[in-house]
């Protein structure tokens, strides 16, 4: 009977032996795939990160593309209205210039005071309204170019803030 007590003894050992070891092996083969499912997570978790980051890289690149390109178009606008006004006062000071000379000979040709005040009576309202003319040409020009300037960088702002609040 010790014999066979013995044998229990021994195969209650084994069994238990093959049960722990069949158990550690499932703990460690759970763990395994535990592991290799948090590190997937992880790199699937950092790809999208980068990707995302990429993105918003390249668009922040892309909106400063647009910026700079919105800075130029306004830059070319305020020269072409500098460039409309200084072609307008060049050409109003050489009429203004021949006028005037126009206007002293003849106020020198003038036979008599009452005849010259006539004269440059007339010359005066004259170059006043022609003045007048010039100055209302020049800010209907500056006032185009200003609001020609402005429009590229307006349409950047209103896409940018669209662009915001959209991503709110």
């Amino acid at each position: 009977m010790a014999d066979n007590t013995a044998e229990t003894v021994k195969k209650t050992v084994e069994t238990a032996a093959n049960t722990v070891k069949a158990s550690a092996e499932k703990a460690q083969a759970t763990f395994q795939a535990n592991a290799e499912q948090a590190q997937a997570a992880g790199a699937k978790a950092f790809r999208d990160v980068a990707d995302k980051s990429a993105a918003g890289i390249s668009e922040l690149s892309a909106q400063g593309k647009q910026n700079l390109e919105a800075l130029a178009a306004s830059a070319a606008a305020a020269q072409k209205g500098v460039e409309t006004l200084s072609a307008q006062g060049v050409a109003f000071t050489r009429k203004s210039w021949e006028d005037g000379v126009a206007a002293a000979q003849s106020m020198s040709q003038a036979r008599s005071i009452q005849e010259l005040l006539e004269l440059q009576t007339t010359w005066a309202k004259s170059a006043t309204e022609a003045y007048l003319a010039e100055v209302t040409r020049a800010t209907d020009v500056l006032t185009a170019s200003v609001k020609d300037s402005f429009k590229p960088i307006n349409e950047r702002v209103t896409a940018s803030v669209e662009k915001f609040q959209a991503a709110r």
